[in-house]
């Protein structure tokens, strides 16, 4: 690494003493001045610069992973260590070790899961990180109970059952930050229903402008493959009558469709008449019209379900009812409700399952695999936790640990809740596919003692007063999607920056209404701040098109920036300020809010006046003059890393903390 800073550092001085005008003699002829007077060298230092630099960044992306590797390898050997401990001492002295070194982990993954361009990996990420959230606890309980309860076959395969799932979440972190599966083997990702139907009407549409460019071979594989997926549906036992009758419906109607299609198509492809063509438009807009109207079925079947089965169990009745008769000893009341646990689970599962096909997105797709998996593992902890305390009633422990299992199944029906409504939305297009960015402080950086933040709750009265602040977020947001889904290029640095920009102040407005992941106002305080800089990044990108474009446009976008600069600043000091007490804090939050919204205001102008000047660009208006490669590539570079500080930082890092904090007090326990 510090080879490869020195060549670059080199490279750019090269440039440095090759561009310097101050070391010309300035010699005048016709008016201009001569200042690259050895331009093969220049170049030659710019291609030295480039590749110096890419090995910068390639060395820099192997010590990270490399980081995560060895993290990973001391939490493994820790948990080793803690699997063996037999008394509550050491277990107290290990447990704070592996504490320290959970959290060095959840920083380091945090950051990687920042960084990761695939939207795909980024939640699997997720995933994984907040598995080893919630099972940092459970081990903690687990461990507590099976040290005081040697004996007891429950308590140990309750705890196994942790271990083994943490295992597997660690390994799959290094699965995505290394890019390789064990045993060199392919992921073999599920093909849902959505996206099954996206691809069979995108090659359908196709054929207005080729009709040679696929067989009907492979359209008729493609609809057995959607059609066999339906099958998830018509044979599920939670699916209506209604739903399943209009599914086999819509499923014989899109293979007449179809036949109808293959054959105007075929004779399309021997004889290319008006009437033809005219017959092969209705054929293809037919089987469209099917597919979607099919597509709207299924996701009334997935959702209608998910919605019913989530207000049925709001109650927890079975989890209350399994606490209430662990602590009397009942044994026989506890297998009773077990067993009506284990079919909500598999109601639960069949409902992730269903959802999954018809959530919309991939990252949706992913965090609906992970909610199956936590209802099949959560579940039969639960029992396990029962029996024990069926067996020990009178064990504090114990009974700490059934709560434990209950609060995860609880937090699992929430987020539930939480994915229903993103996949409505998705499907209606209301929003794009939004993430809540949660950023934790890190220690060392912003705040010098973690462990003394005491986050404040706003009560009902509070939440109130911001109601509104929160809906003209609300709003905003919508504005600002409407805006980035007018640009061609997605990729552009502006729209990604807009696009993050448009999340995180979504995620504050959920925390206004008491949803989402920002839970406590110190949770709200870091999220400004990232919002923040992120609004300062977008500010630089404007700096970058101003250098772009024709001199009557540079002031004014130059003066956008700057405001937005200052904003954002403004942002910032409202969230770094200290509050002392309820109402201080209250007054801050509505800081806050009140900027962020400013701030939103201001990128709803700022979108539409970047997105003219580049489409006059595109239209030959010469608004943008043709910036040099090299300094495209090296803008390029430069932002490699311009996805938004996307902080699913879903990794209880302070709820982690506090309990290594609080094991001192174990043993009295």
């Amino acid at each position: 690494m510090s080879v490869a800073c020195i060549e670059a550092r080199r490279a750019g001085e090269t440039i440095a003493q090759l561009t310097d005008v101050a070391s010309l003699d300035h010699p005048e002829s016709d008016s201009h001045i001569t200042i690259f007077t050895d331009k093969t060298g220049v170049v030659k230092a710019a291609r030295l610069l480039l590749s110096s630099v890419t090995k910068v960044l390639v060395l820099a992306d192997k010590i990270v992973i490399k980081q995560i590797i060895t993290s990973r390898n001391k939490v493994l050997a820790t948990m080793e260590q803690l699997e063996k401990v037999s008394s509550f001492q050491e277990f107290v002295q290990i447990f704070s070790q592996f504490g320290n070194e959970m959290v060095e982990f959840a920083h380091l993954t945090g950051d990687r899961q920042n960084d990761l361009k695939d939207e795909k990996k980024k939640a699997r990420m997720a995933a994984s990180r907040a598995v080893l959230e919630k099972c940092t606890m459970m081990l903690l309980t687990a461990s507590k109970t099976c040290l005081r309860h040697p004996d007891c076959e429950s308590a140990r395969i309750n705890k196994d059952g942790v271990f083994h799932r943490m295992r597997l979440a660690l390994e799959q972190v290094i699965e995505i930050v290394t890019d390789s599966r064990p045993n060199g083997e392919n992921e073999m990702a599920p093909i849902s229903i959505y996206s099954g139907i996206k691809e069979f009407k995108n090659k359908v549409e196709g054929l207005r402008e080729n009709l040679y460019f696929l067989s009907k071979e492979n359209l008729s594989t493609m609809l057995e493959v959607i059609l066999e997926h339906t099958e998830d549906f018509t044979d599920s036992a939670y699916t209506s009558h209604e739903h399943r009758e209009h599914i086999l419906e819509l499923s014989k109607q899109a293979k007449m469709e179809l036949e109808q299609l293959v054959s105007v198509w075929m004779q399309a492809q021997n004889q290319k008449t008006k009437d033809l063509m005219e017959d092969l438009e209705v054929a293809i807009l037919k089987t469209c019209q099917c597919m979607n109207e099919l597509k709207r079925e299924v996701h009334g079947a997935a959702t209608s379900l998910a919605a019913d089965l989530l207000k049925y169990h709001t109650d927890h009745m079975v989890l209350k009812a399994l606490k209430i008769t662990g602590v009397e000893g009942n044994l026989e009341a506890v297998a009773e409700y077990t067993c009506k646990l284990s079919e909500q689970k598999e109601q639960l599962v069949e409902m992730c399952r269903l959802l999954r096909h018809v959530s919309g997105t991939e990252p949706l797709e992913i965090t609906c695999i992970h909610a199956e998996d936590t209802f099949q593992v959560t579940g039969p902890q639960i029992i396990s936790a029962a029996e024990t305390l069926a067996l020990h009633p009178s064990s504090k422990i114990a009974k700490e640990n059934l709560e434990v299992f209950c609060e995860a199944w609880e937090s699992q029906l929430s987020d539930m809740s939480l994915l229903l409504r993103e996949i409505n939305d998705v499907f209606e297009g209301r929003r794009g596919e939004k993430r809540v960015y949660l950023s934790l402080p890190r220690p060392g950086k912003h705040n010098a003692n973690l462990k003394a933040l005491k986050p404040v709750k706003l009560d009902t009265e509070e939440q109130a007063k911001i109601a509104k602040l929160g809906l003209e977020l609300h709003l905003l947001t919508s504005d600002v999607d409407s805006e980035t889904e007018k640009w061609e290029d997605q990729e552009n640095e502006i729209v990604q920056h807009g696009q993050g920009m448009s999340s995180m102040a979504y995620s504050m407005y959920l925390f206004t209404r008491g949803e989402g992941l920002l839970k406590t106002t110190q949770d709200l305080f870091h999220q400004a701040e990232i919002f923040a800089t992120e609004g300062t990044k977008l500010a630089s990108a404007l700096h970058a098109l101003s250098e772009q474009v024709h001199h009557d446009e540079k002031p004014l976008l130059l003066l956008e920036a700057e405001k937005l600069i200052s904003m954002c600043k403004q942002l910032q000091i409202a969230a770094k300020a200290s509050a002392q007490g309820k109402s201080a804090t209250f007054t801050k939050v509505d800081a806050c809010i009140l900027k962020t919204r400013n701030v939103m205001t201001l990128l709803c102008q700022l979108l539409p006046l970047c997105c003219k000047l580049l489409r006059k660009s595109k239209a030959g208006n010469d608004c943008l003059k043709p910036a040099p490669p090299w300094k495209e590539d090296r803008i390029q570079t430069g932002t490699n890393a311009r996805t938004p500080e996307r902080r699913v930082d879903t990794f209880g890092i302070k709820s982690l903390e506090n309990h290594v904090t609080n094991m001192t007090f174990l043993e009295s326990k």
